[in-house]
């Protein structure tokens, strides 16, 4: 230990007294050519004064050195604030020199020290112009022996402004690579043909081929903080062309410490691309609302339900309990709060559908707030699994919201999904019965039933980005169902802001919906990944399109033809504003599919399910059949 402990120090402040020392020495050469100027280069001066004088220059020099700190600068990174303290330094030692001068003048006492002003002058001005020319000499010597060493990596940094200006500055202080900034990039005419550290800039016209393989341009780093996706777009797709890699530079707020570092620099990546602004929700009721309360989330480990936790765990709640029935992911999200020190968690192993089990956990507990996101949601399995999807969506959830209105729970809130809007599948019709299932409830008892309503998830369980992520780095190809295919898109952190802030703003029955922008083609997000992953396509990825899978829509809906929509405060909230249905028939209609699903009989769950919803028309299904038997027999009873 006391050996480690001896050796980084040694390291640490090596190179500060080797700087110190080297000042000094320059400081003496200083010294000695101040007296040869002042004497035309002769020795016609008493030299034996100069040998008492000299030691006299260096103590002081060194004291003046101690007191600024100017030699604790990193000499490799010298800028301007190191040369102001050079020049502190220098003053500093020319005052102390003339105030020495003047009491020994006064006070007769060595008159060996006494030194000429015009030599001190001299002196002075030799010294800050030697001590801050030798530090930039050594800063050049060594990015030319780093540069000779190491391979150069030539940079254009897109964004002339104050972020762009830390970018350089990062890049100049790595010393693990050697990148050379060629130029900065700026759509300000103003900033064009001006430099910045000796940097150029450039308007962004200059990114042709020729100037790229000119300069050997091997990356373009995006500098501009609160960029919009439509402009990243087309930064990115004007240099995918040329195989120029975009990286992008994080928002201020992520920075660590306040401070830019390279290893923050990443590559942009498809969710930086997708051409809509995320929705950002200030509320503090949110936080209020969440305050001294027992808080259950079920499906805690999934995507969504771990977010909304993370969230959660920021508040001042008063027990946070995680349900799912995942051993393996519940337990990391486990360890990652065990990490963070995050106290009053528990987290359940436990099966919604479990009626006697979540009876217990709502006894022991006594939730406050329940945040609903338990839920199968793979159309093409559940489309094979039509029992599990009912038992899991329907019955679980039926479950649930019985507990909460025995235990009185203040408010439930049910993560829902733009596929209960028009199903053409098992999944999205399960979804759309849960929906109406909270509806029957609300008002039943003292609880409230929240629903929220949106769409894909960037980055979550079984969509589209980690599939394609994975089918590239296997070398491909990227397979999609259909050319034509859309989706919405949003981040998980943003659907979870929904699910709570629904959770405050929500009186009971409502179902919440986000304005989600323009929908995406799926095809298009393929190819640019392949594009942002340095490949070409279709040279060395290509894509191939598979075929509708089993429900799957070629587009997704977030309302249906009879529903409207109702503001909320945030113009890009709403609240859909669904048709009346009879409750008490709906939910004898749920409550007898839950029964008959129990028997396993996949045609007699669906057309129930159809029977419930009556929308639900399927879509490459084995189960279009059965829309065909309730059109003939439609037919029939019009005709008779």
């Amino acid at each position: 230990m006391l050996r480690r402990y001896l050796l980084n120090n040694a390291n640490k402040y090596a190179s500060r007294w080797l700087v110190l020392t080297i000042d000094l020495i320059l400081v003496m050469h200083a010294f000695v050519l101040a007296y040869l100027i002042r004497f035309n280069f002769s020795f016609d001066f008493n030299t034996q004064d100069f040998l008492y004088q000299l030691p006299l220059v260096a103590f002081l020099a060194l004291v003046s050195f101690i007191i600024i700190g100017s030699y604790r600068g990193i000499i490799r990174l010298t800028g301007v604030k190191d040369a102001v303290n050079v020049f502190k330094a220098g003053t500093l030692l020319a005052v102390l020199l003339t105030s020495v001068v003047f009491l020994n003048r006064t006070f007769g006492l060595v008159p060996e020290f006494t030194i000429p002003m015009s030599i001190i002058v001299l002196h002075y001005l030799l010294n800050v112009f030697i001590l801050i020319t030798s530090r930039y000499i050594f800063k050049v010597l060594y990015r030319r022996v780093i540069s000779d060493l190491k391979p150069n990596t030539s940079i254009l940094i897109y964004g002339a402004g104050d972020s762009g200006l830390i970018t350089h500055s990062a890049l100049v202080k790595d010393t693990s690579h050697h990148f050379d900034v060629i130029g900065f990039i700026d759509d300000n005419p103003s900033k064009v043909g001006k430099t910045i550290d000796g940097v150029k800039i450039y308007p962004s016209t200059v990114l042709t081929r020729e100037f790229i393989l000119k300069n050997k341009l091997r990356e373009v780093i995006v500098s501009i903080q609160n960029i919009q996706p439509s402009r990243l777009m087309q930064i990115t797709d004007d240099l995918l062309v040329h195989n120029v890699k975009v990286k992008i530079v994080p928002a201020v707020d992520l920075w660590i410490d306040g401070e830019l570092n390279i290893g923050q620099i990443k590559q942009v990546k498809i969710e930086d691309l997708l051409d809509r602004a995320q929705i950002e929700i200030v509320n503090p009721t949110v936080q209020k609302e969440i305050k001294g309360k027992v808080v259950f989330i079920t499906g805690a480990a999934g995507s969504i339900g771990s977010e909304i936790a993370r969230q959660v765990s920021r508040s001042n709640y008063s027990k946070l309990v995680l349900i799912d029935q995942a051993e393996s992911p519940l337990y990391e999200l486990q360890q990652e709060f065990k990490q963070q020190s995050v106290n009053h968690i528990s987290s359940i192993v436990a099966d919604v559908r479990d009626e006697k089990r979540m009876g217990q956990l709502f006894e022991e507990y006594r939730p406050d707030l329940i945040f609903h996101a338990a839920a199968y949601k793979h159309v093409p399995l559940m489309e094979d699994n039509p029992y599990e999807a009912v038992k899991i969506n329907i019955y679980g959830t039926h479950t649930l919201t019985d507990l909460s209105i025995k235990y009185e729970v203040e408010k439930f809130v049910m993560v829902s999904t733009d596929k209960a809007v028009n199903p053409t599948n098992v999944m999205g019709a399960t979804k759309r019965i849960a929906e109406m299932y909270t509806s029957c409830l609300n008002g039943v008892g003292k609880t409230k039933f929240i629903t929220t309503r949106f769409g894909n998830v960037l980055g979550s369980n079984g969509s589209v980005i980690p599939l394609f992520k994975n089918q590239i780095e296997l070398g491909g190809p990227i397979t999609v169902t259909h050319k034509d295919i859309t989706r919405y898109f949003m981040t998980i952190p943003e659907a979870c802001q929904l699910v709570l802030e629904a959770g405050a703003m929500g009186k009971g029955g409502e179902i919440f919906v986000f304005d989600m922008g323009e929908s995406v083609k799926i095809y298009d997000v393929a190819i640019k990944m392949i594009q942002l992953s340095g490949l070409r396509f279709p040279e060395d990825i290509d894509i191939e399109i598979t075929g509708l899978r089993p429900g799957e829509k070629l587009y997704e809906e977030l309302l249906a033809a009879d529903e409207n929509t109702i503001p909320t405060y945030h113009d890009k909230i709403m609240i859909a504003k669904v048709p009346t249905i009879d409750y008490t028939e709906v939910k004898a209609q749920i409550m007898e599919l839950c029964h008959i699903n129990k028997e396993g009989d996949n045609a007699q769950i669906v057309g129930l399910l159809k029977d419930l919803v009556p929308e639900y028309i399927s879509n490459n299904s084995v189960f279009e059949k059965l829309d065909k038997v309730k059109v003939e027999k439609n037919c029939f009873v019009v005709s008779c």
